[in-house]
């Protein structure tokens, strides 16, 4: 029975990146050098113990999936079924979450490196600390590829009032509901230092906290020193600036 679970599995992996033809049941060919190369070079990222067993030339493809994939994602259909991916996009986005990190999960440290190459300008490791928060919704410090494309659902296919709770959740630092001030300066401060200094035009030292006065000015309806979800999302809905920053998410992939 350990088994057939296992083989299971392991053609849901197959399933979801593409290395397996349904029609035929078998693997399309690769060269066994290059999934040799291939199995070295991912070594790094999964944190493999120094003795590694040796792989015999007829299962190399088998032993890679049982023996890096420390973690795997939920069968295509569910996923299908849970986001609002077609099944090609979930398996483009599934090649690229493995490339990235074979074992099937990211922690902190590898993400704010993978988040570092989008923004070499700038220093985008705090951004990315708060972004890896959002994404790691059952706080368990590390990101699934099911937490990874649920998230990215709502961000680019999510209705407005996703987004919008989305966002709220990532502004939570201390997710206790509700935003202060100090927690949407600290946002703001991580996304100037991610853009860099060069920026042009330049920015301002002081323009985080004229930024974060104003938006709290507006939102904290009731005055109390901090933002709710209800006045978060309702001054949101009335800003069209932030409505077409929204959009600009539609149709990305």
């Amino acid at each position: 029975m350990r088994g057939k679970g296992r083989k299971e599995s392991l053609s849901d992996s197959r399933d979801l990146d593409g290395s397996y033809d349904q029609l035929t049941g078998n693997p399309p060919g690769h060269a066994k050098k290059a999934l040799k190369q291939r199995f070295l070079k991912l070594l790094p990222c999964c944190r493999q113990p120094k003795s590694i067993p040796s792989l015999s030339e007829n299962s190399v493809e088998d032993e890679f999936e049982l023996s890096t994939v420390c973690h795997r994602p939920e069968g295509l259909d569910q996923l299908q079924e849970q986001t609002k991916f077609t099944r090609k996009e979930l398996q483009v986005l599934y090649r690229g979450f493995k490339n990235e990190c074979p074992s099937g999960i990211v922690n902190e440290e590898s993400f704010k490196q993978i988040y570092s190459q989008f923004f070499p300008q700038g220093d985008s490791s705090t951004y990315a600390t708060f972004l890896f928060n959002a994404f790691d919704t059952d706080h368990d410090g590390s990101v699934s590829f099911e937490d990874f494309v649920a998230g990215l659902s709502i961000i680019l296919r999510g209705t407005i009032d996703d987004r919008l709770n989305w966002a709220f959740n990532l502004y939570d630092l201390n997710k206790d509901g509700c935003i202060t001030k100090e927690e949407m300066l600290d946002i703001m401060k991580s996304i100037y230092d991610m853009m860099g200094k060069y920026t042009y035009p330049a920015m301002r030292e002081e323009a985080p906290q004229e930024h974060v006065e104003s938006f709290f000015q507006k939102m904290d309806r009731n005055k109390d020193g901090v933002v709710t979800i209800e006045e978060f999302i309702e001054s949101c809905q009335k800003d069209e600036n932030i409505m077409s920053s929204m959009k600009l998410f539609d149709n990305v992939i």
